[in-house]
């Protein structure tokens, strides 16, 4: 078959747009980018990466291009450019992960708008449909979710279920959804043993009994009780809080949550249950008090709020490039250590006023990178649960330190692996020094040189090589940036509105 031109996918992209009577303008606004990048797309004057064009075609309920098996698909970035200009911070992540998983509570329909169209969200999707679940997406990123009376659990999609660790999080929602049922082994990044263990311990706290056996949990039910119930959970994490709201929000009886992770995601979930008609109360605390229902029947939309750590990373494109760029909608509480931390090495930073995120709940607000000289901090860098340093904000700042006078010690004492896959870095000209597992010295300032490198089996240190690409000069590439799709919506794209020169390839 002959592959079709930029240009024939142009004219065919234009036809579309004009039977939905649509402007450029409008389809710009779906897609989240400029009305001259869909200028240049309908000209034939920038190619579409499989990723946009699966998004159109969702968008437009239509085949544009008939494309063959999925390739690996990688990114040449052109470094060494100024950026600037403005660029919003997309819907959370791991909120519209955790909402996906709660949407099975609710037997009426659920909408969730604008959620991140990534890898990550169509796994959950993939399996909520393997069992029955009508998932529908509209106009792009507004996903409408109806559940049937009865799950087929028996029919779950294992390979889908296999490719994200958010699968375990299925466990609170589905607690007695059936008598006897399995779920498979949660995947995701490669960062060494992360036990379930904390979850089990929670979800026992509901009477669940949960068995590994060769590749799946084999859960059992507990019986039906209205009993209250009051624990603490011995990991702070905010996977494990959410499989133990998630329990709590159909069962009789209230439950007192001690020790409960008050991060971004968290209060997001608490704010969709609320507004199925499950009272909580402490939201934003490490204390949480949940009178659930056992038949909850509402027809609802929710708006996740920003990604703290999507804003962390565009931020960072900003800083490492030595731009001037305006971070639209950062969620401010999420943030403010790390800003903090930025701005004692010597960032300047703009920040705006407050506003709320469409849920109404989230505090936002707009933040401008400035070139600036940095230092290296006086301490280390390490993260700290919520309202600390957030752990996957770490990252970015061996990154940032690369640009920083002086030496910087990351501690990252969460995973076993992550401070490992840093030293990646070093192929781009950076000096991080590994000193266990956990720890690396950052010495800069770095001369950022181009390289082809490929991605580590962990999202954010590899979207931290892209980000110090942009810094690189030459050309670099970075291969197969599956992980990197898990958890980012098309971040190459979006760094190209504000001057970067990314382009995606396939061998």
């Amino acid at each position: 078959m002959t592959q079709p031109t930029a240009e024939h996918v142009g004219l065919l992209l234009r036809d579309a747009r004009g039977e939905k009577g649509w402007t450029q303008g409008q389809l710009a606004s779906e897609l989240g980018t400029s009305q001259s990048a869909i200028a240049r797309m309908e000209q034939g004057k920038q190619n579409l990466s499989l990723r946009m064009i699966e998004r159109l075609e969702s968008i437009f309920g239509r085949t544009i291009v008939k494309v063959g098996k999925r390739q690996m698909t990688h990114l040449r970035v052109e470094g060494g450019r100024t950026l600037s200009g403005s660029v919003d911070v997309n819907s959370s992540k791991n909120a519209g992960v955790a909402l996906l998983c709660a949407s099975l509570i609710n037997r009426g329909t659920t909408t969730l708008r604008r959620l991140a169209r990534i890898e990550e969200v169509n796994r959950i999707v993939e399996v909520l449909t393997s069992i029955g679940v009508e998932c529908t997406w509209l106009n792009g990123n507004d996903l409408r979710i109806r559940r049937p009376e009865t799950l087929d659990l028996a029919s779950m999609d294992v390979e889908a279920a296999r490719r994200t660790r958010s699968v375990i999080m299925l466990l609170g929602p589905l607690l007695d959804e059936a008598a006897t049922y399995q779920l498979p082994y949660a995947g995701g990044c490669d960062l060494g043993t992360r036990t379930v263990e904390p979850h089990m311990q929670a979800l026992r706290q509901f009477g669940l009994s949960v068995e590994a056996k060769s590749g799946f949990y084999s859960v059992q039910a507990p019986p039906a009780d209205g009993d209250d119930r009051t624990f603490v959970l011995t990991e702070r994490g905010d996977t494990v809080t959410e499989n133990a709201i998630m329990a709590a929000a159909h069962r009789s009886g209230t439950t007192v949550i001690r020790n409960a992770s008050p991060n971004y995601m968290v209060q997001d979930l608490c704010f969709y249950l609320q507004g199925l008609g499950v009272v909580i109360d402490g939201i934003g605390t490490t204390t949480l008090k949940i009178t659930g229902s056992p038949a909850i029947d509402v027809d609802i939309e929710y708006f996740p709020s920003e990604d703290p750590i999507e804003a962390m990373s565009l931020i960072t494109a900003g800083i490492v490039t030595n731009s001037e760029v305006t971070i639209c909608r950062v969620p401010i509480e999420f943030m403010e250590i790390e800003l903090a931390t930025l701005e004692q090495m010597g960032q300047q930073l703009d920040i705006s006023g407050e506003y709320f995120a469409r849920n109404g709940r989230t505090r936002l607000v707009d933040v401008t990178t400035k070139p600036s000289r940095l230092r290296a901090p006086e301490d280390k860098i390490h993260p700290m649960p919520f309202p600390g340093l957030n752990i996957d904000n770490l990252p970015f700042f061996a990154v940032i330190a690369g640009n920083a006078e002086g030496q910087t010690m990351i501690h990252d004492w969460v995973y076993e692996n992550r401070a490992i896959y840093l030293t990646e870095l070093n192929k781009l000209g950076a000096q991080v020094q590994l000193l266990d597992p956990h720890r690396i010295y950052v010495n800069g300032p770095t001369k950022w040189r181009g390289a082809e490198v490929g991605c580590p089996p962990a999202l954010r240190p590899a979207a931290c090589l892209l980000l110090a690409m942009l810094a690189a000069r030459g050309t670099s590439e970075l291969r197969n940036i599956y992980v990197i799709e898990r958890g980012y919506e098309d971040l190459a794209e979006r760094l190209n509105t504000i001057g970067a020169k990314i382009e995606y390839f396939q061998d």
